[in-house]
């Protein structure tokens, strides 16, 4: 573990020193931020109002459209000359939700990082290969200052340039890798593509987020890479990368960084608490950061959280992988359904390349839902143009026949060529909504 003593804290130790941070930021935000100062004024409460963890619940949400409304600078927290680092993630209008970090705040961040990796398995002496894109995107940077604060060599690769990826990991022999599931299919696909097998590289862990990624998934990456998959979590509004990963001894939730963060799950109609156990809406607080606090931000994210100790000797709190988005969620004729769903069922289907696209259009006035699949290699060869051979057409109706038993929805499934769908360089666009005049993706 990198810090045994936070790690393995008992829970009555972490609520005291949640308590006396949260009491810290609730004075921060009230003193500096008027956004906060005007909501806790509308709401009649004062921070000497928060005396126990359970009266977190008395302070107002944080909500995207906050960040939105307050741009650039109005959520800060310090003056913008104590500010050493400024990240955004996409917005509207082509402007981002910005974010600010002091330097101990980047310290902080570094260290949660260095703690995530451990968890996933790395060390010290790792070579960490980094194909998170650099920017403005917390991703890249996020992951890099963690792997150089535990003491890592870090390769500042970023996303893109996929032979050169190739040839980096060849030569240089890296243990560890991360970046979005999706590309870092994308750089297998063509190491097969040119006769290489991923199998026989050096890497032994890989880090992967910053977008949905299911069980299925996981499984193909493992074994493609012949890796221990682990899934990271965190979003920018609330820090960036290292918020919660799994640890790779149990890959059963994801160890969230208890003395930075408290969380709260919550029904995301009703707004009210859930049991452990139960799924909801994550919501989070930071606990320490100074340039960049947030009470109460949704997240929009659909988990559950576990305080029960983890195999691998953690007492940290624990969420499920996401299940979904309560903004990404696709509603079909009345019926509710989750991209990562779709993307569970189609891996586990044989005759399938990973790869894919959920194409939103409609047929009349009704929704529909269009699966844009590949065919493997092997099938491809045995058929060749005839996508409407009868080998496809069987294939077809399982797909749709598991989708209708999963989803509950009946959906169009349109066949391609093995690599005629997008590959990803970053976040894989995997949802194209044809429904307006004019397509959009999200």
């Amino acid at each position: 573990m990198y810090n045994p003593e936070i790690e393995t804290a008992s829970r009555s130790e972490m609520e005291a020193l949640q308590l006396n941070r949260l009491q810290q930021t609730v004075k921060r935000v009230y003193e500096n931020v008027p956004f906060y100062k005007d909501k806790f004024d509308e709401l009649g409460i004062t921070p000497e109002d928060i005396k126990s963890l359970e009266d977190i619940t008395k302070l107002p949400f944080t909500k995207k459209k906050d960040l939105r409304d307050q741009y650039p600078y109005g959520l800060f927290a310090v003056p913008l000359e104590e500010v050493n680092r400024i990240h955004g993630s996409s917005g509207t209008s082509g402007k981002p939700t910005v974010v600010g970090y002091t330097k101990n705040d980047l310290k902080n961040w570094a260290s949660i990082v260095a703690r995530a990796i451990v968890t996933a398995g790395g060390r010290k002496s790792d070579v960490f290969h980094n194909a998170y894109g650099y920017g403005l995107f917390t991703g890249g940077l996020g992951l890099h200052h963690g792997a150089e604060e535990l003491g890592a060599a870090c390769v500042p690769i970023s996303g893109g340039n996929t032979e050169r990826q190739i040839t980096v990991i060849e030569d240089f022999k890296p243990r560890g890798i991360c970046g979005t599931p999706s590309y870092i299919l994308n750089i297998v696909e063509k190491m097969e593509e040119l006769g290489l097998d991923p199998r026989e590289t050096s890497v032994e862990y890989g880090i992967f987020g910053a977008e949905p990624w299911s069980e299925e998934m996981r499984a193909t990456l493992e074994k493609k890479l012949n890796i221990k998959a682990v899934d990271i979590y965190g979003l920018s509004e609330v820090m960036g990368p290292g918020v919660a990963i799994e640890c790779h001894e149990a890959q059963d939730g994801l160890h969230i960084a208890d003395d930075h963060f408290f969380v709260e799950v919550l029904d995301p109609k009703t707004l009210e608490p859930v049991e452990d156990g139960q799924v909801g809406e994550l919501v989070f607080t930071s606990l320490t950061k100074e340039a960049f606090p947030v009470i109460r931000y949704r997240t929009g994210d659909i988990a559950s959280i576990t305080k029960d100790k983890c195999t691998c000797g953690r007492t940290t709190t624990r969420m499920s992988r996401l299940l979904g988005r309560t903004d990404d969620m696709i509603i079909v004729r009345g019926v509710n359904v989750f991209p990562s769903e779709i993307e569970r069922v189609l891996l586990q289907i044989e005759g399938l390349i990973p790869n894919y696209q959920i194409h939103l259009v409609k047929h009349g006035s009704l929704d529909s839902v269009e699966l844009h699949v590949e065919v493997e290699n092997s099938l491809y060869q045995e058929i060749g143009e005839d996508l409407k051979h009868e080998k496809v057409a069987k294939l077809k109706r399982n797909i749709q026949h598991q989708m209708k038993s999963a989803c509950l929805v009946t959906m169009d499934v349109i066949f391609n060529k093995p690599k005629s769908l997008p590959r990803s360089e970053g976040k894989a666009i995997r949802i194209v909504d044809k429904r307006k005049n004019e397509a959009a993706t999200v």
